[in-house]
């Protein structure tokens, strides 16, 4: 007779809490109540398909989400329109929880809103949800269809994944980030490397990561397809959810009571894992994808001195105050000879670099600093390349057409290098200017 295992991964787990029974394995199907979804401007869209399935009423208004980052300000008339739509729709339903034209990219908002906690699962119609891993949360993107019926019913049929875990051990070298970590797992395994599975970091590197460095990993996991990715809090988190509740009062942006308690979910230590993936990362130096694949991932060495026209710094990746810092430290008493756009990722990391003294270096050294939001990530506006230039970006796809115009080619890398490569107008090494 088999004995059955009574260990559980963190997805396993996460996904037994949102659905309301004792306990799931991977494989099993579910329905499932998440704590929170979320949706940008794709909301019209989404819109449209509940009222074609017969919806009149979101269920839980409460915990919903809609943050305006795409495009925005409005590029053109139809995005206006679309944004105009989103605005009667949120006061129509009255819908808890937006976010206007310049707060910022609703990954980052949601966190600093602290709408999320771990433990919790949450839903976005956006493929980069598995960011709020980060928290500790089980966060995974839906198509709009899927969120249309959450909005209508509040739950979700889910099947639970498989899940990998990804062991890193060892302290970065200076200069060397949470994005090459991530360059370097996707450069390994491909970008179907972690398909349909959710991801588990362990190892002794994650409490060395800065809070602004842990969202890249769970972040990239996308571009690994992955269906989420989980990176065990711990009190500098809670820490930090403890600071952003108290700045709200207990209370979300609209005045609402949104103090609830939260208990984090840890995986067993002895969880049955599909994969596993380590990699000591004091051996790492930066690194670098090349066009056309997040996957295409080489040494930075290996790419020295390919001309580039245009660098761009943001996203919900790498668009934070310290991502900003990084760059202010390189191009600190220098003049980029390309054209450098940034998007900051929020409101907040924007003022947050004005007060500092960051922003006035960037823009000293000739940057160029848009209104926080996802902007030139996917060719919305605000930095789109002429045919056949080559940019230099800071995000997290490089597919053909990604920022806007098929012919142009992107690089990914980390904010060090992309500053760097702006001064010099080809892909740098950024050591000589952090001496």
């Amino acid at each position: 007779m088999t004995t059955q295992p009574t260990a559980y991964t963190f997805a396993e787990k996460a996904l037994a809490r949102a659905a309301g029974v004792s306990s799931l394995r991977a494989g099993d199907i579910v329905d499932v109540t998440p704590d929170l979804i979320f949706s940008h401007d794709n909301s019209a869209a989404i819109r449209r398909t509940f009222l074609e399935i017969g919806a009149s009423r979101i269920a839980r208004p409460d915990r919903i989400a809609i943050t305006l980052d795409h495009a925005v300000p409005a590029p053109t008339t139809e995005h206006a329109q679309n944004h105009a739509e989103i605005r009667a729709w949120v006061q129509e339903q009255g819908i808890a929880h937006f976010f206007e034209v310049g707060r910022g990219i609703c990954h980052q908002v949601i966190s600093e809103e602290a709408l999320i906690l771990p433990g919790e699962t949450i839903f976005g119609s956006d493929s980069h949800t598995p960011h709020f891993g980060w928290l500790g949360a089980f966060g995974a993107g839906v198509g709009r269809t899927e969120m249309a019926a959450l909005w209508a019913t509040g739950t979700l049929w889910w099947r639970v994944p498989e899940t990998m875990r990804i062991t890193l051990d060892g302290a970065l070298r200076p200069g060397v980030t949470a994005k090459d970590i991530a360059l370097r797992i996707i450069g390994d395994r491909g970008v179907e490397g972690g398909d349909y599975r959710a991801v588990e970091f362990a190892g002794n590197t994650l409490s060395s990561l800065s809070l602004d460095e842990r969202p890249v990993l769970p972040n990239m996991m996308a571009e690994f397809g992955a269906m989420s990715a989980y990176m065990p809090p711990d009190q500098t988190v809670f820490d930090y959810l403890d600071m952003r509740r108290e700045q709200r009062g207990g209370h979300d942006t609209n005045g609402r009571h949104e103090w609830r308690p939260y208990s984090a979910i840890y995986p067993d230590a002895d969880a049955i894992y599909a994969d596993e993936y380590q990699l000591d990362v004091s051996r790492l130096e930066p690194q670098i994808a090349l066009p056309h694949s997040p996957a295409n991932v080489v040494p930075l060495s290996q790419a020295v001195g390919q001309p580039v026209q245009q660098a761009f710094l943001g996203t919900c990746t790498n668009g934070r105050y310290e991502d900003l810092e990084a760059a202010a430290r390189v191009l600190k008493g220098r003049h980029v000879r390309i054209r450098f756009v940034i998007n900051p990722a929020s409101s907040q990391v924007m003022l947050k670099a004005a007060q500092t003294g960051v922003l006035a270096t960037l823009i000293e050294a000739g940057a160029a600093i848009n209104t926080p939001g996802c902007g030139p990530c996917m060719g919305n506006h605000m930095g789109i390349p002429a045919p056949d230039e080559q940019t230099i970006s800071s995000g997290n796809r490089n597919f053909k057409g990604r920022m806007g115009t098929a012919s142009a080619g992107i690089y990914l890398a980390s904010p060090y290098v992309v500053a760097a490569s702006a001064l010099t107008g080809c892909i740098t090494d950024p050591a000589e200017f952090l001496v």
